[in-house]
C-alpha cells in the first residue's frame, strides 16, 4: 500500500491545486493561435452565458456560473416570468425572452455558451439548436428525456465542436475519485453486483391524468412549457415541481436521482451499454383491478434489472436500481445501526474480494465492513476539480474545444444517459400488449397485462430486438416547432 494515507470522508486537494495551480500559471503564457480552435475564447475576454429556464434549479445554475470572474449574463429565458424573477433581478442588464428559439435568433452574435435547466421534454431541443449554432453548452441531469435524443447531443457535441457539461455535479466531486481509487487497488476483487437505490420520488405519481381546466397562472406561457409535448389542458399538477412524476415531460425517479447515484457505477466500471433490462413496479389501484394511469404517470416504486457485457470482455455486471424506498438487503458486513447510504440513497459494489458503498453523489465512500477503513490507505492517483462542475465547464469554454476536459462532457455524459433511460423504457413498457401472448386479461379487467419480460437491447441500433411495442419509448414525435437535427 501506498504510505499516503487518505481519509474516506474528506480528502486533501493540497497536492493537486499546487499542481493545477502551476499548468495554469503555464497556461496563460501559451500564444493564443496555439489554442485557438472552434469555439476558442481569449483569456482576457468574457464567456458571455445565456440561460434557459431560469427558476428553480436554473436559477441556482446561473449564479453558480456567475461565480467566474470570467463570466457575464447576457441573455435570460423562461417559459413562466413568475420563476424567472429572481434571476432576472440578479442580472438586470440581461435580455429577457420566454422562446429560446427567438432568444437565439436575436442574440445569438451575442452568446458564447448557454445553459439549459427545463424541464426535460424539452433538454434536447433547445441544447441541440443552440450547438448548431456553435454555442457551448451545459444540460442539467437528465442530459435527455429519450434514448434517441442523448445519441444525437453526443454525435452533435462533435459535429458542431462545442464544450459540453451535464449537470451531475458529483461527476466532479472528491468522492467518486476517492472511490475509484480504492477500486484500483484490486482490494474488493472483480466487482460483479452493485446495487443502487434512492428515496424519490418526493413529487406525486402513479396519478390518474388530470381532466380539469385550471385556469393557467399568469405569467406562464402554457404553449411554450409544453414545448414538444402534445397539446393539452392546463392543470395545477403538473407546475411548477410534479412534473416529474409525468412520463410526458419528466424522467421520474430514474432520470431524476440516476445521474447521481449511479455515476460511480458507470465512470468506474468497464461497462457502456447493458444487453439486457427488466423491471418491475408498484400497482397503484384507482378502484377493484383497475391501476392508476400508467406509464402516463410513473409508478410508485420500482426495481430495474440491468445486465452489462464488461468491455474488457470478462463477463457481466449485473446493476439493480430501486426507488420509491426499495432497499437492497443489508450487506452483512454492516452493522445493524450503521448507515446504508444516505438519505437520498447509495450505491453498493459487490466484488469477488469484498464490498465498497457510497452514498449519492458518491460521496463519503467505504469499505465493508466499516472498521477495515480506519487502517486503509491508497494514494491518491487521479486529479481532482478544485474549481468545482460548473466552472470546470466555464474554463473549458474559455479554452476552446478540444484544449480542456470537462466531468461529464456528452461523450460521456449521452451513453450514461442512454444507459439510465433503457430502464424508462422498460417501465413505460410494462402494461404494453406482448403480441405473441395469449390469454393476457388482467384478471377478467379486460386489462391487457404482458407480466414482466426480459427485454433484448440491441445499443447499435437502438432497439429492443424481442419486443417491438416497447420501442416506441426510444424516439417521441414533437409537437411541429420543434426539432432535433
Amino acid at each position: 500500500m501506498s504510505s499516503k494515507k487518505t481519509n474516506l470522508k474528506k480528502n486533501s486537494r493540497r497536492k493537486f491545486m499546487k499542481n493545477t495551480g502551476m499548468a495554469a500559471a503555464g497556461f496563460m503564457i501559451v500564444p493564443r493561435h496555439v489554442l485557438g480552435g472552434p469555439g476558442f475564447i481569449a483569456p482576457s475576454d468574457k464567456l458571455n452565458i445565456a440561460g434557459i429556464g431560469v427558476g428553480g434549479k436554473g436559477q441556482s445554475d446561473i449564479a453558480s456560473f456567475a461565480e467566474s470572474p470570467n463570466v457575464n449574463i447576457v441573455s435570460l429565458c423562461d417559459v413562466d416570468d413568475r420563476q424567472a424573477i429572481a434571476s432576472r433581478e440578479a442580472f438586470p442588464k440581461a435580455s429577457y425572452f420566454n422562446d429560446f428559439r427567438e432568444m437565439l435568433e436575436k442574440e445569438g452574435d451575442n452568446i458564447d455558451a448557454v445553459s439549459v435547466s427545463t424541464p426535460d421534454h424539452n433538454h434536447a431541443v433547445a441544447a441541440y439548436q443552440a450547438m448548431s449554432m456553435g454555442k457551448h453548452v451545459y444540460v442539467q441531469k437528465p442530459l435527455t428525456h429519450d434514448i434517441w435524443e442523448a445519441r444525437m447531443l453526443t454525435e452533435a457535441a462533435k459535429k458542431f465542436q462545442v464544450v459540453t457539461q451535464m449537470g451531475n455535479q458529483g461527476g466532479s466531486g472528491d468522492g467518486v475519485r476517492t472511490m475509484k481509487e480504492i477500486y484500483d487497488t484490486g482490494i474488493i476483487g472483480e466487482v460483479h453486483t452493485v446495487k443502487c437505490w434512492t428515496n424519490r420520488a418526493i413529487w406525486p405519481q402513479a396519478l390518474q391524468t388530470p381532466t380539469k381546466k385550471d385556469r393557467v397562472p399568469k405569467g406562464l406561457n402554457w404553449d411554450l412549457w409544453l414545448g414538444t409535448a402534445a397539446m393539452r389542458d392546463y392543470n395545477n399538477a403538473y407546475l411548477p415541481f410534479d412534473w416529474r412524476g409525468w412520463s410526458d415531460f419528466g424522467t421520474g425517479a430514474l432520470g431524476d436521482m440516476a445521474c447521481h447515484i449511479m455515476d460511480p457505477v458507470y465512470r468506474i466500471l468497464p461497462i457502456l451499454y447493458p444487453d439486457t433490462v427488466e423491471c418491475s413496479v408498484s400497482d397503484s389501484f384507482k378502484g377493484k383491478f383497475e391501476t392508476a394511469d400508467y406509464p402516463k404517470s410513473f409508478p410508485n416504486s420500482s426495481k430495474i434489472h440491468l445486465s452489462y457485457p464488461r468491455t474488457d470482455g470478462k463477463g457481466k455486471i449485473k446493476v439493480t436500481w430501486m426507488d420509491g424506498g426499495l432497499l437492497p438487503e443489508r450487506p452483512e458486513e454492516l452493522g445493524d445501526d450503521e448507515a446504508l447510504g444516505n438519505w437520498d440513497g447509495g450505491v453498493l459494489f459487490i466484488g469477488t474480494k469484498g464490498k465498497l458503498m457510497a452514498d449519492c453523489y458518491g460521496a463519503n465512500p467505504r469499505l465493508l465492513p466499516l472498521s477495515l477503513n480506519e487502517q486503509f490507505e491508497v494514494e491518491q492517483t487521479i486529479a481532482r476539480v478544485p474549481e468545482g462542475h460548473y466552472l470546470q465547464w466555464v474554463n473549458a469554454c474559455m479554452a476552446g474545444y478540444g484544449n480542456a476536459e470537462t466531468s461529464s462532457s456528452f461523450d460521456y455524459a449521452g451513453p450514461f444517459t442512454e444507459s439510465i433511460l433503457i430502464g424508462n423504457l422498460a417501465l413505460k413498457s410494462y402494461f404494453e400488449v406482448d403480441p405473441t401472448v395469449e390469454n393476457q386479461s388482467f384478471w377478467g379487467s379486460g386489462k391487457q397485462y404482458h407480466g414482466r419480460k426480459r427485454l433484448q437491447w440491441d445499443a447499435a441500433n437502438m432497439k429492443i430486438t424481442n419486443f417491438e411495442p416497447a420501442n416506441k419509448y426510444v424516439k417521441r414525435t414533437y409537437r411541429d416547432g420543434y426539432s432535433v437535427g
